[in-house]
């Protein structure tokens, strides 16, 4: 578990540094991420040549999170899971949901924390002694400091961590502003745009080859876990195809969510709404995932032929379920600064680009009505984190969520229902309910049934 004593020490790119060195020794890596994230999973999967799952202690159950892990691992000889924010930062100031020393200890993963020691010395060793002794039952085996400016600073470092025996000084990385990704409003750019030079992965991996010992984090051990089996009930033989919109605007699905898809009977048909001028053949229902489409809106908008073909097929009823980017494509347009561009015009309003973030945190929801996902009065959770806002919504368009905000202030509603289309800005992750993903399959096998 590679952990950070607060969000943004470099727990990232050390994180694909080490799996890339890795790999490098011929290990076959699988990645990890604690929370609800989509873009870091991303630059994992590109490194280790293996779909990153998503590990999260609030959404998930720790049985789903155990089994989830246990299957990722089938074949692998490590797993390097990523943290979260800060070690212990989770869904609250009270308890440690949703943190990553939660999912430590339900994994029985060593944790490696990342130290940003560009402005420290000595006291590296009074915050390090802090951290593992905060909780008992945390395993804090070993650190990295990161952003180190010479030698003498790694020694001075080195030297202050003899006086916490219990925790392995792994070295020191050096400040090497050329080690970047870059970033933008809903945190790094994804891996599916290629932001960096080709060259970046080697150069990180060379960094830690150079600077960590790569043999003591090979000694780490963890305690082991056994293969927790899930209820495979929901396994469908009666295939439908379900197409997957998927390309550099929209790229935000949980890697479970689809194979819990593929579970419960859907064949994936990806499609581009960048590129594709047409739909795949034959299709029984649409999933239109989250991303950046205000990035591409001009592009998305002169598709028009796509456009229209999601437009007719939501229109006769084939069912559609839209998340964040995806609903935002579903509206009439998006408006950015450069002007107002047509989207597929489903729902008869228009949404835009905020200079500041209009929501942020994890959402429960409750169905309020039968619908793709479930019969009313399902509960499924998620999370929601994006910079854009509706125009004039109808009022008359059902919405079917009742949404929980992470504090438990008032609900809020969500889930506009159009025809057999459902689109909010909340992303549902179905492993958080596993009747989700069937329900949605058995919706679409009906609709093929109909036609």
């Amino acid at each position: 578990m590679v952990a950070g004593s607060h969000s943004g020490v470099g727990k990232t790119t050390i994180t694909l540094g080490l799996m890339a060195a890795l790999q490098k020794k011929g290990l076959k890596v699988q990645g990890f991420k604690v929370g609800p994230d989509f873009i870091d999973p991303g630059h994992h999967t590109r490194v280790a040549g293996e779909p990153c799952r998503n590990l999260d202690g609030w959404m998930l159950s720790k049985r789903y999170n155990r089994a989830a892990f246990g299957r990722a691992m089938r074949g692998k000889d490590i797993g390097v899971v990523e943290g979260v924010m800060g070690l212990f930062d989770g869904y609250d100031g009270r308890s440690e949901a949703g943190s990553t020393a939660q999912m430590a200890k339900w994994l029985g993963a060593p944790v490696i924390l990342v130290v940003d020691a560009s402005s420290m010395a000595r006291s590296i060793a009074a915050l390090v002694h802090g951290f593992a002794t905060f909780d008992a039952e945390l395993c804090l085996a070993a650190v990295i400091a990161n952003r180190v400016g010479s030698l003498s600073h790694t020694r001075f470092l080195s030297e202050a961590m003899a006086s916490v025996p219990d925790v392995t000084f792994l070295g020191a990385i050096p400040r090497n502003e050329a080690i970047v990704i870059p970033e933008r409003h809903l945190g790094l750019a994804t891996s599916d745009e290629e932001p960096y030079a080709p060259e970046l992965f080697q150069r990180l991996t060379s960094l830690v080859e150079t600077h960590l010992d790569l043999d003591a984090v090979l000694d780490l051990t963890a305690s082991g876990i056994e293969d927790v089996q899930l209820d495979q009930s929901q396994i469908g033989s009666d295939k439908v195809k379900l197409g997957v919109a998927r390309d550099e605007a929209f790229s935000f699905y949980y890697q479970d969510n689809l194979d819990l898809l593929v579970s419960a009977g859907a064949e994936l048909c990806d499609f581009s709404p960048l590129r594709d001028h047409h739909l795949p053949r034959d299709l029984d229902g649409l999933y239109l995932g989250g991303g950046y489409p205000e990035l591409y809106a001009r592009q998305l908008e002169s598709n028009k032929s796509l456009k229209s073909e999601i437009l007719a097929a939501a229109r006769n009823g084939m069912p559609v379920y839209a998340e964040c980017g995806g609903f935002m494509y579903l509206t009439r347009s998006i408006r950015v600064d450069a002007g107002a561009f047509d989207m597929v015009g489903l729902y008869p309003f228009d949404t835009r680009m905020l200079s500041h973030r209009k929501a942020l945190g994890y959402r429960e929801i409750v169905l309020k009505e039968d619908c793709l996902l479930g019969p009313k009065g399902l509960k499924a959770r998620g999370h929601e984190f994006h910079y854009s806002e509706l125009i004039d919504e109808p009022k008359q368009i059902p919405r079917l969520f009742h949404v929980t905000p992470r504090k438990g202030v008032d609900t809020v509603a969500d889930g506009f229902m159009m025809h057999n289309a459902l689109a909010g800005y909340v992303h549902v992750h179905f492993g958080s309910n596993p009747h989700v993903a069937a329900s949605f399959v058995d919706i679409c096998r009906k609709y093929r049934d109909r036609a």
